[in-house]
């Protein structure tokens, strides 16, 4: 069965471009005008829809409104997000509201077809194999380990830092904080998986629900983000701490002596951005 794919582009040459351009390599494809029509369609029949190519600047609602009501619904069809702005914090809002991939315009063909293409492997490959955690059972040593089997956390104090996963609440010295829900769900997987050594691929497979074998800074990106929140010093870290060549370790009640002797590298500073 052809893929079908939802392409959300007010822009009518461009719109028309894309789709034919889809249609081209044999995929389906819906193109709708503005954000609420495109979730009047994806609410009409979530589940034939395979991936969503959005535009940013829509009339109305904007596309990262429309991204983040498909994820507010629970669904996790991938998204491809386009933008003409290029910004930095443009590019992480698209990935806080649960963007898989951001493209700026102008952009080439031919990249847009092989990251369409990729992202519905992805997503194939995560649907066939059921829940993220047994991703891990394909071959290859590029792709995450299946971890063993955590309890789950609604609530925890470490430090100073208090969280609530189910209201979304986080105080950090009795202080509120705001967390986006990609922070939150990154965090809570490294509070149910203390004290073990977790490696970017698996933090792709199980948080981002992406391929181990994505390149991207985005892991490194929201680790830097959230020490600057949960530590009491980002640059000496307690309890989020890294391990060169292996991951990331979270520790909940570090020993009052331990500091964090691993070596620093790129990915503990804000430079650069996810691609």
């Amino acid at each position: 069965m052809r893929a079908h794919i939802m392409v959300v582009e007010d822009e009518q040459h461009l719109g028309v471009g894309i789709k034919y351009n889809l249609e081209a390599e044999g995929y389906r494809v819906s193109l709708v005008e503005d954000g609420p029509a495109a979730l009047k369609l994806i609410d009409h029949s979530p589940q034939s829809i395979d991936l969503v190519i959005l535009d940013l600047m829509l009339p109305g609602m904007s596309g990262y409104t429309v991204c983040q009501r498909i994820r507010d619904a629970g669904l996790g069809l991938p998204v491809l997000m386009l933008s003409a702005r290029t910004l930095p914090e443009d590019r992480t809002r698209g990935f806080d509201v649960g963007a898989n991939q951001y493209m700026s315009k102008p952009f080439e063909l031919d990249e847009m077809l092989s990251r369409v293409k990729n992202l519905l492997l992805t997503s194939q490959h995560a649907s066939a194999t059921g829940p993220p955690a047994k991703a891990g059972n394909l071959s290859g040593a590029s792709h995450a380990p299946v971890p063993m089997q955590a309890q789950k956390v609604d609530a925890i104090e470490f430090g100073q830092v208090a969280v609530d996963f189910r209201t979304y609440q986080v105080r950090v010295a009795g202080k509120p904080v705001r967390m986006t829900p990609k922070e939150l769900r990154l965090l809570r997987y490294f509070v149910e998986n203390p004290e073990r050594v977790i490696s970017r691929s698996e933090l792709l497979v199980h948080v981002w629900e992406v391929s181990g074998n994505v390149q991207t800074r985005a892991v490194d990106q929201f680790i830097a983000r959230l020490r600057k929140m949960i530590e009491p010093s980002p640059a000496e870290p307690v309890h989020l701490l890294t391990l060169r060549d292996a991951g990331y370790r979270f520790v909940l009640h570090p020993e009052t002596e331990e500091t964090n002797d691993a070596p620093k590298d790129a990915s503990d500073t804000d430079a650069g951005r996810p691609e």
